[in-house]
């Protein structure tokens, strides 16, 4: 117990606890992620799957089982099945980005190309649903299923909404759900699925991985306005020069006047940018308080985490996993 007492960061202390089934679950992604014939399939995802990723998704998946008393071996699968799922996601989502760094280090499109990263983000899918029907649970495959195509979705829709003033808070919490709360949701809900939990826990499961993917994904929004390179993996301001139209932004253009908006559609639906204007960016969001409005409304999803986990059993993981919404907030708070 002396990690664990010794280790302040919920992650790291919930990385200390599952340290076993971590391993177990790391044992069986470097054997799924092998291939006989395509040496690069190994290479592109170890890449990613090794690039010092906290592990969170499989984390919650273990925790939510092991704290509705699940003692069985297909917690590890569903983990590792949650950790291909992301992964694959990443390696298509730079793609379709054209990002050039994820987690402070280049991207596998950019050290490889385009096709290698699309096809072996399409493997990894593959070799997810093979350990989802391993566990021989129809629901759990009916979850992650959904999840999946929910994620693609979410994308696509990410594209139409992304450059386009007219998106609101209820597209971008639609976005937000599906590419990120979505996998979040659905690794806490499997947990609870596999261990046989009571109904009303396992839909308790849910709502807190639903809550806390929105409060990750609006913190890492917001962060991109506020944070610094080392702590967010990319470069600040990365999200204004791609044109996004993130929260603290959809927030400062219902906010804008005739001539703020006049701005906001040159350099985001336009793409019309120019030396300067990420920091009039940054002065309009100040001066319609849109970042401080971004942050409430990351504490307030935290809260809403926090409070579903009360239905489920006192249990030091139910703590770790109330103090993960803490500290995904932590940053901004």
């Amino acid at each position: 117990m002396g990690l664990m007492e010794t280790t302040n960061k919920p992650h790291d202390r919930l990385a200390a606890w599952l340290a076993e089934d971590m391993a177990s679950v790391n044992g069986l992604i470097r054997e799924r992620m092998a291939s006989e014939h395509a040496p690069r399939i190994p290479e592109v995802t170890a890449h990613l799957v090794e690039a010092g990723g906290k592990r969170l998704r499989p984390m919650m998946t273990l925790a939510a089982a092991r704290l509705c008393g699940y003692d069985g071996p297909y917690h590890v699968h569903l983990a590792a099945t949650v950790e291909f799922i992301h992964t694959a996601t990443l390696l298509h989502d730079d793609v379709v980005d054209e990002s050039a760094q994820r987690r402070g280090r280049p991207t596998a499109n950019l050290l490889w190309d385009n096709k290698s990263s699309v096809l072996v983000g399409d493997y990894l899918f593959a070799r997810s649903f093979q350990l989802m029907v391993e566990t021989g649970s129809l629901r759990v495959l009916d979850i992650l299923a959904n999840a999946s195509a929910t994620i693609a979705e979410g994308e696509v829709l990410q594209l139409s909404a992304a450059q386009d003033l007219a998106t609101d808070e209820d597209i971008y919490l639609k976005v937000v759900r599906g590419k990120t709360a979505a996998l979040f949701a659905a690794a806490t809900e499997v947990g609870g699925v596999i261990a046989a939990a009571a109904p009303e826990q396992i839909a308790a499961l849910h709502r807190y991985g639903d809550a806390l993917g929105i409060a990750f994904q609006i913190v890492d929004d917001l962060l991109d306005y506020g944070g610094t390179t080392q702590v967010i993996g990319k470069n600040v301001g990365d999200d204004f020069r791609e044109r996004k139209l993130t929260l603290p932004v959809i927030k400062a253009v219902a906010a804008a006047d005739e001539e703020e908006r006049a701005f906001w559609s040159r350099v985001i639906e336009k793409g019309d940018q120019r030396e300067g204007d990420l920091e009039r960016a940054m002065e309009l969001m100040a001066r319609h308080g849109t970042l401080a409005a971004t942050r409430d409304a990351a504490l307030g999803w935290a809260a809403q985490a926090k409070s579903a986990l009360e239905l489920l059993p006192a249990h030091e993981l139910r703590d770790m996993l109330r103090d993960l919404a803490d500290y995904v907030v932590e940053r901004v708070a």
